[in-house]
C-alpha cells in the first residue's frame, strides 16, 4: 500500500523533471543536492516506481516519471488553488520570476514592495538574465514568468510599457569625452537587443565606433561608463544620477517594449496574480 504523498517531494520532483539537473533543482528549492537526491529516493520508495534515470550529465524521466509528472503538477496546482480560496491570508506559493538586470534595477523594488504588502505569503525568487537567455529558461520551465524586451512596439495588446534606450557617459556631451574620431562602446553580448540597436544606429549615422568592452552585467557597463573609457547603452530609467544621457551627434536609439511571457503549462494562482499586478502597476512607475 502506498504512503501519503508529501507535497515537498512533489515540488522537488517537478523542478527536477523540468531542469534535468539535481544541482539546478537544489538551487531552485533552497536545499543541498544531497537532500534533493534523498527526497527523490523517498518519493520513488513511496510510489514503488523509478521516476528518474540518473547519469553524469543529469537526470531524465523514466516512463513512470513522465506519467507521474502530469499528476504531480495537477496536485500542486489544486493545492495552491485550495489554499488561496480558503486562507484568510490570501495567496500562497512560490514564483520564479525572470527579468533583465536593468528592469530589475529600475522597477522590481517597487513592484515587489507593492505586491508583497498585499500577498506576504507568496515567495518570489528572481533570475536576472538577458531576454535571449530568459526565453530559453521559460522554455525549459526554470522560470515561471519573465519580463522580456521586444523591438515590436505594434503589439499593443501585450506590450506593458515602453522604455527608450539611451547613450550614457561620464560627461554631459560626447565632445567632452575627447575620444577622437572613433567612439569606444561598452555593450552587452551581440545577441542582446541594445547591442544590435547601438551598432545599427551608429552605422546608419555614419559614425565610426569600436566595441571596446563587452559585459552582460549592468553594473559592469555602469562602471565602464563611470571610468570615462567608453559610452554604454541602457534603458533610460536605469541610468544612475551621476552619469549623463548623451544626445547629438550620437544617433537616436529606439524604444523597447516590455512583455510578460509565461512558461508553458498550467499557471498557479500566484503566478497569474503577480502577472496581473505587473500589468496594472508597471505603466504607472
Amino acid at each position: 500500500m502506498y504512503g501519503p504523498l508529501d507535497l515537498r517531494l512533489l515540488i522537488t520532483f517537478v523542478h527536477a523533471a523540468h531542469s534535468g539537473s539535481l544541482s539546478a533543482t537544489a538551487v531552485q528549492v533552497g536545499r543541498t543536492q544531497s537532500a534533493v537526491t534523498m527526497q527523490m529516493q523517498r518519493l520513488e520508495e513511496t510510489l514503488g516506481q523509478n521516476l528518474l534515470h540518473r547519469s553524469g550529465s543529469g537526470v531524465r524521466l523514466t516512463g513512470s516519471g513522465e506519467r507521474f509528472l502530469a499528476y504531480a503538477e495537477r496536485i500542486l496546482k489544486m493545492h495552491d488553488e485550495a489554499v488561496s480560496a480558503f486562507s484568510d491570508k490570501g495567496l500562497h506559493g512560490s514564483i520564479v520570476f525572470g527579468s533583465p538586470e536593468d528592469y530589475l534595477l529600475s522597477f522590481f523594488p517597487m513592484l515587489l514592495k507593492s505586491f508583497g504588502t498585499r500577498y506576504p505569503d507568496v515567495e518570489i525568487k528572481v533570475v536576472s538574465a538577458p531576454t535571449a537567455e530568459l526565453r530559453g529558461l521559460l522554455q525549459s520551465r526554470k522560470v515561471d514568468l519573465a519580463l522580456v524586451s521586444t523591438p515590436n512596439l505594434n503589439d499593443v495588446d501585450n506590450v506593458v510599457r515602453t522604455e527608450p534606450l539611451v547613450w550614457v557617459g561620464s560627461k554631459p556631451t560626447l565632445e567632452l569625452h575627447d575620444f577622437g574620431d572613433t567612439v569606444p562602446l561598452a555593450l552587452p553580448a551581440s545577441n542582446a537587443m541594445d547591442h544590435r540597436a547601438a551598432c545599427e544606429a551608429m552605422a546608419r549615422a555614419g559614425l565610426r565606433y569600436k566595441i571596446s568592452y563587452a559585459s552582460n552585467s549592468l553594473a559592469g557597463l555602469i562602471g565602464l561608463a563611470r571610468s570615462g573609457l567608453a559610452i554604454c547603452v541602457m534603458t533610460q530609467e536605469a541610468v544612475p544620477p551621476d552619469l549623463h544621457i548623451l544626445n547629438a551627434p550620437l544617433p537616436h536609439l529606439p524604444h523597447l517594449g516590455m512583455l510578460i511571457v509565461f512558461a508553458e503549462g498550467d499557471r498557479s494562482p500566484a503566478v497569474t496574480t503577480f502577472a496581473d499586478h505587473i500589468r496594472a502597476t508597471l505603466p504607472t512607475l
